[in-house]
């Protein structure tokens, strides 16, 4: 079976920007018309927010009328900030979980040198024979806090996938060349044997990410799209928004088109 005779699926990861920031010109009410351009013409299998408010969130689901979505906390604290997968068919949930990045993952906590309770949003789901993890995760900014995150995301996924491929995408607030990408790219002790380590989509020299409102090529690459298992990456990229006066986000968006190698399960 040749590349184009197997199936394949989309990912895009944004951070959003927290849509209460005092941002002035990009203020969030500046910045809806360009994201719904955006949307209307970048569409993925899975689409993974950050950053997100709850009444961003509507603004998504309104501007995404034929994807589901997973990550939402109803009813949400004025302040909440989700992580959030919209996805669309084929794909179909069997599971899904959301923890925070603490050692008390499963209520509202945060490592002790976390700035801010940081959590995962986690999915399972199966098209056909096909199944998928898909996470999308927001990562302090301390080295230690964000290493600890990775071991705790990854522990998470295993015990999730149990062996299936899995995708993660978000904003890690740190570049490919730091320990928390080791963290999440190099195997996992012996003892975990089952923790197979991640790849990026992107490739050195890495593609900046982050432009906070600027545009250009973007300062540094905070955003990845990690992935492991029987899927292998068909293209991906950074996308950057045309020059304008108003950007939908100080983040660039990355994409990826990945090739299912093979049924999961065979369901």
């Amino acid at each position: 079976m040749n590349d184009a005779q197997r199936q394949t699926f989309s990912v895009l990861t944004l951070n959003l920007r927290f849509g209460l920031a005092d941002d002035g010109a990009n203020a969030w009410i500046h910045r809806r018309a360009p994201l719904r351009q955006f949307l209307s013409t970048h569409t993925s299998d899975f689409m993974l927010f950050q950053e997100a408010n709850d009444f961003q969130i509507d603004f998504l689901a309104a501007n995404l009328p034929d994807y589901n979505r997973i990550g939402q906390r109803l009813p949400a604290p004025a302040f909440w900030q989700n992580n959030v997968i919209f996805y669309r068919a084929p794909w179909q949930l069997d599971a899904w979980e959301h923890f925070f990045l603490s050692a008390t993952p499963d209520i509202p906590s945060r490592f002790p040198d976390s700035r801010w309770p940081r959590q995962c949003t986690l999915g399972l789901f199966h098209a056909g024979s096909d199944e998928l993890v898909c996470g999308a995760t927001h990562l302090d900014f301390e080295e230690s806090v964000q290493v600890a995150s990775a071991d705790l995301i990854r522990q998470r996924i295993d015990r999730l996938a149990a062996g299936r491929p899995a995708v993660l995408g978000g904003d890690f607030n740190c570049e490919p060349n730091s320990a928390c990408h080791g963290a999440f790219t190099q195997p996992g002790p012996p003892s975990e044997p089952q923790s197979a380590p991640f790849r990026n989509v992107l490739q050195a020299p890495f593609p900046g990410t982050f432009h906070g409102f600027r545009g250009g090529d973007g300062r540094i690459c905070i955003d990845w799209i990690l992935y492991r298992g029987m899927i292998a990456v068909r293209r991906a990229g950074v996308i950057r928004f045309p020059a304008a006066d108003r950007y939908p986000s100080d983040h660039y968006p990355v994409g990826a088109e990945f090739i299912l190698k093979g049924s999961s399960s065979g369901r």
